[in-house]
């Protein structure tokens, strides 16, 4: 079945005892035992296991490739689980522009465990392969990177990792499935904050981690199951519903990100846009060859944290705050929003700029996106 397709009936096919076309939301904590030691769907506890969890996981795995998903309370839960597939002393490369969570948790939580972290520029295979130590067990990737969209060969780097025997992990966040399929292209691991493009309308949190190995399956689900970090039944309806129109969504979203960074590279007052989809990104090239559109994420510079504060301060369509992927035009400030976390000296040196605007475009009229970012800099 084609792409679509799979959105809308994997994990959501009719209600088999009622005949609905949408199944029923779960909406309970344990499930009574026929008998001694039998359950009737092999279902006992919520926080082990329930029906919109394991039909949401199918799906997801089913639309990203993989061989089995499990999804999480957030993209966090998610990408805390994989980690924990490491033992003390191991090493980690992961890209340097990586979401400021991410960098929180690495390295004021998980180094508290024995992890290593060490976070290159990966989008240079050369910086990435001499990074790699004998203690190093995985590559964690952000393509792109969040917010400097700066791209990574995921192709070539399963190459180098299967070479040296190390887990490729690839966040695939920003693109989707629809956009971007990691696991094809030799990745081991994908994860997804799922509260994003996947859900798609800014009314749930959820994460997903996608396997390809039988063997990280097992640990995952031990974790998942452990730590009580599986996503509740609401919001796997949530998610599941969201997911129905991630085929439609992504291309319209594509289609106004194109015409919102074509329309700021030719702005006076934009500095440089940071769009994959442009011809001028340097690595332009690569987003045509490891994507199959460009998205809706992108950055602009404004030259100084007064422009980008006078930018914030006086959009009216778009909503400045946390989070992106929905269908609303979400707008932030990378340096005292997402990456805060990420000392100042650090953020210069990898282009998260105080002046660094990052744009969600939603799947509004574009001519009112634009309208509206164009009476926004008329402030500055």
């Amino acid at each position: 079945m084609g792409f679509a397709t799979d959105a809308i009936h994997v994990g959501q096919e009719p209600d088999p005892s009622t005949g609905a076309v949408v199944a029923p939301i779960y909406q309970t904590s344990t499930y009574v035992q026929q008998e001694f030691g039998k359950y009737t769907a092999g279902y006992d506890y919520a926080r082990t296991n329930h029906p919109n969890r394991k039909a949401l996981e199918r799906c997801v795995a089913q639309l990203e490739g993989g061989q089995s998903a499990y999804v999480f309370s957030s993209g966090m839960a998610g990408i805390d689980a994989v980690f924990r597939l490491l033992r003390p002393g191991d090493h980690v490369v992961v890209s340097e522009a990586v979401y400021g969570g991410v960098y929180r948790l690495a390295t004021q939580l998980l180094v508290q465990f024995g992890l290593e972290f060490s976070f290159v520029n990966t989008s240079s295979q050369d910086q990435l392969a001499a990074a790699l130590r004998p203690s190093t067990k995985m590559i964690y990737l952000e393509t792109p990177t969040n917010p400097t969209m700066i791209l990574s060969d995921i192709a070539a780097t399963a190459a180098l990792a299967n070479a040296r025997g190390v887990t490729l992990v690839v966040d695939n966040t920003f693109l989707s499935p629809y956009l971007q399929n990691p696991l094809a292209l030799g990745a081991h691991i994908v994860v997804h904050s799922m509260t994003k493009y996947l859900n798609g309308h800014s009314d749930a949190t959820g994460g997903a981690v996608v396997l390809t190995r039988p063997a990280d399956a097992e640990k995952i689900y031990f974790i998942q199951r452990s730590a009580g970090s599986g996503l509740a039944p609401m919001d796997c309806f949530l998610v599941s519903r969201g997911i129905k129109t991630l085929a439609v969504r992504m291309i319209q979203h594509s289609v106004n990100g194109m015409a919102v960074a074509k329309h700021l590279d030719a702005h006076p007052k934009i500095k440089k846009v940071f769009y994959p989809g442009l011809p001028s990104h340097p690595q332009h090239e690569l987003a045509r060859k490891q994507q199959k559109g460009p998205g809706a994420m992108l950055s602009f510079e404004l030259g100084s944290a007064e422009a980008a504060r006078a930018l914030l301060n006086n959009v009216k369509l778009c909503s400045l705050a946390e989070s992106l992927g929905g269908v609303e035009t979400l707008i932030s400030h990378p340096a005292s929003m997402t990456h805060a976390s990420i000392p100042a000296e650090i953020r210069q040196n990898i282009g998260i700029t105080d002046g660094l605007v990052r744009l969600s475009v939603g799947i509004e009229d574009v001519a009112d996106i634009i309208a509206d970012l164009d009476q926004a800099l008329m402030y500055i």
